[in-house]
């Protein structure tokens, strides 16, 4: 079995075989649209269980197999399963909208106050239900501080600012705040469990946490010392361009380079930045609420997203490998004699 980077597909004999077999399964089992609306629910019930998973993506992938290509299908549960995996983000940019939507300034309860405690709402809904683990909660948790401690720097420094009222705030920062920066760690430890990723080959950790660590003081000293960021990001070129993520969809592997999925991530990171200000839950220094947020902060994620996969692996260490990763040959999927070759070996 043959791999390939995500942009590149599956590879062609597996992947005709593949559509084929799970067309044919679907119209056996009868799957409908009906009956997966009905067990969904039951099925969702905790995605702490990579048995019930995998059972969730085999049946919604199968049902849309039978109905679409085989590329598109792959590509639509791709997106599918990195919005379950940003679920927490979304729903808080869902209340930010929402809140700026219908938001009295009369009202008894600040905004800022009222995101806080949906925020707090969020975090034991999933918590409740085993989307988030204890472990990975306490991690998120140190995303939730050290965002904190840069918003209370950057509003001092005049960066930015939250224009609103609020009890609940810290030198003029929203507590709320530091969810969305845990926010990211969420979706970063939920992506990693969902789609089974591996890291490899990954650089030494002391290499990794000492890149990161200077990222963060960056953020920090460029207020006082030279900027330095230009040399951080080939800093993070030179130690991670050998770096691919593996990760499964429907028992087929995929791989991108790391730097190239740091610098998507960061776009949609940048989008979420363009909700809050023109809801004007913040806004930056010199700018309207209907102005887009300059390029340049994409620039800045992409270098604080290191920042918080380092922090990550402090919880998901088995992902990481520091060997090139051969991934693990499906079982259902049924080789030509001409192209099968014996299962790779996991380093």
């Amino acid at each position: 079995m043959q791999t390939s980077a995500l942009h590149l597909g599956l590879h062609p004999v597996s992947a005709a075989t593949l559509c084929q077999g799970r067309r044919s399964q679907v119209k056996q089992s009868g799957w409908t649209l009906e009956r997966f609306s009905r067990h969904l629910p039951r099925m969702i019930q905790t995605d702490q269980n990579p048995n019930r998973t995998r059972r969730l993506e085999r049946t919604l992938g199968d049902w849309m197999r039978a109905r679409l290509p085989f590329a598109v299908a792959e590509f639509v549960m791709f997106t599918l399963k990195q919005g379950w995996a940003a679920i927490f983000g979304i729903l808080l940019l869902g209340g930010l909208l929402i809140s700026d939507r219908i938001w009295q300034p009369d009202w008894a309860l600040a905004r800022y106050d009222a995101l806080l405690l949906y925020a707090l709402g969020l975090q034991v809904l999933f918590l409740a239900a085993g989307m988030e683990s204890w472990r990975e909660v306490r991690v998120i948790l140190l995303f939730h501080l050290t965002g904190t401690v840069m918003e209370i720097f950057k509003v001092d420094a005049g960066s930015w600012a939250y224009p609103g009222d609020g009890l609940v705030k810290l030198w003029g920062v929203p507590l709320f705040s530091g969810f969305m920066y845990a926010s990211v760690g969420s979706y970063m430890a939920r992506v990693i469990r969902l789609f089974d990723m591996r890291f490899a080959p990954y650089p030494p950790l002391w290499l990794a946490t000492c890149l990161a660590v200077a990222i963060y003081v960056n953020f920090f000293s460029h207020h006082f010392l030279p900027d330095i960021r230009l040399a951080l990001f080939v800093a993070t070129v030179v130690i991670f361009i050998r770096t691919r993520i593996w990760f499964y969809l429907g028992g087929q592997a995929y791989w991108m380079p790391l730097p190239l999925a740091a610098f998507l991530s960061s776009f949609f990171l940048w989008v979420a930045e363009n909700v809050g200000t023109r809801t004007r839950t913040w806004l930056y220094a010199g700018q309207d609420s209907d102005q887009w947020v300059s390029i340049a902060k994409m620039g800045s994620w992409y270098l604080l997203l290191y920042v918080s996969f380092v922090t990550v692996t402090l919880v998901v260490r088995d992902a990481l490998s520091h060997t090139p990763y051969r991934p693990v040959t499906p079982t259902d999927v049924r080789q030509s004699p001409a192209s099968a070759t014996p299962p790779p070996e996991v380093q």
